[in-house]
């Protein structure tokens, strides 16, 4: 399979021609296996560690505050009752596990379907290097006008640039990754994904 290469350069961007794999590029659309890896990502995310005092939890008196009768007052067996203040909660919350069970096929399988349609919509643009001398927003907005955006892009490089990144954190909807923690949902999450050669080189390495 062919796939259009934009370089960017001193002069005006050219376009050329370079061969990758099918299996990564070429892959078929699954809706459904990259929305339950995308929905297991977000939820593995999940801190998921609130906790509430139930009312044997809670620290106080475990006698009788008063008898039973004659006081005029309503019955009551403790004062850590949730019908006190200061009380236990009812139904109190638990630390709990979000996470969903997602073994490296579906993952993988997931990524290359992605990927594959984000060729097919022309929402991929691969690049020869992305060089930023220094870690200025404003010389990555003119590189990102150049080759005709200017948000919602992600930015993809083999290694992390820390000229890139820390130019990019002032942009609103523009961020950068290196292929190594490369997810699903950052994928699904941008416009244009911006990726150097270097870096689709190591992800087809990576899913192939």
């Amino acid at each position: 399979m062919e796939l259009n290469l934009q370089t960017m350069g001193a002069e005006p961007s050219t376009a050329s021609v370079f061969s990758v794999s099918e299996r990564v590029f070429a892959a078929k659309y699954n809706e459904a296996l990259i929305h339950q890896v995308v929905t297991a990502y977000l939820a593995g995310g999940r801190a998921g560690t609130r906790a509430q005092k139930n009312r044997a939890q809670v620290k106080g008196s475990g006698s009788k505050p008063w008898r039973q009768k004659g006081t005029g007052r309503a019955r009551a067996g403790s004062v850590t009752s949730p019908l006190w203040r200061g009380g236990g909660i009812t139904f109190a919350a638990k630390p709990t596990n979000y996470s969903q069970k997602l073994n490296k096929k579906m993952y993988q399988g997931a990524l290359r379907s992605i990927l594959s349609e984000l060729v097919r919509s022309a929402r991929l643009l691969v690049i020869e290097q992305f060089p930023l001398k220094a870690p200025k927003t404003s010389a990555l907005v003119t590189q990102l006008k150049a080759i005709n955006l200017s948000s919602n892009v992600l930015i993809v490089t083999e290694e992390k640039d820390e000229n890139l990144y820390l130019a990019a954190r002032n942009l609103h909807q523009v961020e950068v990754r290196d292929a190594r923690v490369l997810d699903p949902v950052c994928l699904v999450k941008f416009e244009k994904i911006l990726m150097t050669v270097a870096a689709l080189k190591k992800i087809e390495e990576r899913l192939a």
